[in-house]
């Protein structure tokens, strides 16, 4: 069992895009050190395809080859969290440690922080300036690392026996998030927040079915 990413994303309207990632904190060990660049930049991608694409109060699960990126758009806050782990990693972990990490974060860190955020100038830009800046990258490094063991989380789960794992919506590939006539190649290419090097690494991926995350 493995949890890749957890990222914090703001974004102004459910389902208009662009979400912009406020913190984030991921652990690419499993992987080569030559991938783990194009590795990062793809986490990044589909946290934002996904998170783009939930609707307010909604928990979905997206699965895409051996990975789940379990998506949760807090109502009333604006913010979504994702969570990329390994499909072995229990779903009721997931998202029980994203609902204690989005109430950590509004508690930590003032909505003047990242409410006055321009949206559409943030994602042009393809930069994440903002996440060193929001002060919330250390806490998610620590859920990251203590929460690679789901056993942690049986505190977490005892105190939200409200969660209803049936209202979970599962997404058996990313494709099948997209609005009508949205093509994946298409959202990849247009990418700013992806390097030349990245596409490319989608490309030949893809052409060899193996791409770990979305080819």
């Amino acid at each position: 069992m493995k949890v890749l990413s957890i990222q914090i994303l703001a974004i102004e309207q459910p389902h208009k895009p662009p979400a912009v990632p406020l913190a984030q904190a991921s652990d690419l060990s499993s992987f080569s050190f030559l991938q783990r660049g194009s590795i990062g930049e793809f986490l990044n991608f589909f946290s934002k395809t996904v998170a783009e694409r939930t609707s307010s109060g909604q928990r979905q699960s997206v699965q895409e080859n051996n990975y789940l990126a379990h998506s949760y758009f807090k109502s009333n806050d604006n913010l979504v969290g994702i969570l990329i782990s390994d499909e072995e990693y229990p779903v009721r972990v997931a998202f029980s440690l994203l609902n204690k990490i989005l109430d950590e974060f509004a508690v930590k860190v003032p909505q003047s922080k990242w409410k006055s955020i321009n949206f559409q100038s943030a994602s042009s830009s393809g930069s994440n300036n903002l996440v060193g800046s929001i002060g919330f990258n250390n806490s998610l490094n620590e859920y990251l690392v203590k929460y690679q063991d789901p056993k942690q989380a049986d505190t977490i789960l005892k105190v939200q026996q409200e969660l209803d794992e049936t209202k979970i919506v599962l997404h058996k590939t990313i494709e099948s998030v997209l609005e009508r006539g949205e093509k994946l190649d298409s959202l990849v290419e247009r990418s700013n927040a992806l390097s030349s090097q990245s596409k490319m690494f989608y490309k030949t991926a893809k052409k060899q079915n193996s791409c770990c995350l979305i080819a």
